[in-house]
């Protein structure tokens, strides 16, 4: 995989970029679709392609490994082959997924035991076997196997967090340069900098990272509690310290104004839940505001869905019409919700891309955040 640093803007750290893999370019700054289940839900592949134009999506190692299995995966010949999408594709390491189930999960220094949120079976996840897992769904971009810490953790625990991340990493990065990819194109990996809210631990856990020279890096430990402000002081410290000629990924953040202030502080990629899970309770994000389809007020309103939007369905379904769907409860509107906001995120970073390069990113900037921010 290849990086290439195009633009920078003048007035802030915003930049525009080019990745180049086996599977495609991708144009950066980038928004990547959540594939859960080697699928974005509700969406078909399609509109994937066509209407949202992704250029990269992103697979869960930890439920894909659940099912269907790392055997199912392999005999169809790789991730992109099983589910049909040819373009780059991304795998997080389940480290995440650590996270979440800490109810029933065990840290241990050789790994992660937990059991099975489908049928409560046990298992446990070394950085090697997540590895040699990644390599098995075959992704162009694969995740270093990481603990994420809750936004609010103390210092003794983000510490002892981020001492078993860092020794989580040296294996992860010396099975990755001892095994070799499945399918026949290159795998890079992106070792991951956590650290919590504490500027000691993110400098620390940066500067290893950085130190790793793999060809990316991801900020990973945000959005998980603490406060917006919080979480963009420590982008910009990591972002000082992360090389510039290597694209910089942001994991799971977030609201459209999230990325906007991303961006400024120098992130390349990102990956959120957000707009799909958002769409299926009925939540639009517009160029104005956010809306609540479900709201009375939307009844006789036969406007696009948003006047100013790309994606086809705001040519095609009506505010009333969506809203008529939703208080049916039919699926078609989940799935509309759901394509919008990803046809809508997309086309944020690719006017932000345009911005950057244009040379007016921040006075353009400065006017998304006022309206992005306003609920309808």
């Amino acid at each position: 995989m290849t990086f290439q640093l195009q633009y920078t803007d003048a007035k802030s750290e915003a930049r525009a970029g080019l990745m180049t893999t086996d599977h495609g370019l991708i144009e950066t700054p980038i928004f990547m679709p959540v594939g859960t289940l080697a699928s974005v839900k509700g969406v078909h592949l399609h509109e994937l392609k066509d209407d949202i134009k992704a250029q990269i999506i992103l697979g869960n190692t930890y439920h894909l490994y659940l099912r269907p299995g790392t055997g199912v995966i392999e005999a169809a010949g790789g991730l992109h082959k099983f589910n049909g999408f040819d373009r780059p594709m991304l795998t997080d390491s389940g480290g995440f997924q650590v996270f979440s189930l800490a109810g029933i999960r065990k840290l241990k220094p050789e790994g992660a035991e937990f059991r099975s949120h489908i049928d409560g079976s046990k298992h446990f996840f070394t950085p090697e076997r997540v590895i040699d897992i990644e390599r098995s769904i075959g992704a162009d971009i694969m995740m270093a196997f990481d603990e994420c810490p809750s936004g609010t953790a103390d210092y003794d625990y983000a510490k002892k967090s981020l001492d078993l991340t860092e020794g989580w990493l040296d294996r992860c990065v010396q099975r990755y340069q001892e095994t070799d990819p499945k399918y026949g194109y290159h795998q890079s990996l992106f070792p991951i900098v956590q650290g919590c809210t504490y500027r000691d631990l993110r400098t620390r856990a940066a500067e290893n990272v950085a130190a790793k020279n793999m060809e990316g890096n991801a900020i990973g430990g945000l959005a998980v509690g603490e406060p917006a402000e919080v979480m963009y002081e420590m982008i910009e410290l990591v972002n000082s310290i992360l090389p510039k000629d290597k694209p910089r990924y942001l994991m799971g953040v977030g609201t459209p104004i999230n990325i906007l202030e991303g961006i400024e502080r120098g992130v390349d990629m990102f990956d959120c839940v957000m707009p799909t899970r958002n769409g299926r309770n009925a939540m639009i994000f517009t160029w104005h505001g956010t809306i609540n389809m479900r709201n009375k007020k939307w009844e006789t309103d036969f406007s696009p869905l948003d006047p100013e939007g790309t994606s086809y369905v705001d040519s095609t379904y009506s505010r009333a019409y969506v809203h008529h769907l939703f208080k049916a409860q039919e699926l078609l509107a989940m799935q509309i919700a759901s394509i919008h906001n990803l046809a809508f995120y997309l086309e944020l970073v690719r006017q932000a891309r345009q911005h950057i390069i244009a040379g007016d990113f921040s006075l353009w900037k400065a006017k998304q955040i006022e309206e992005l921010g306003r609920r309808l």
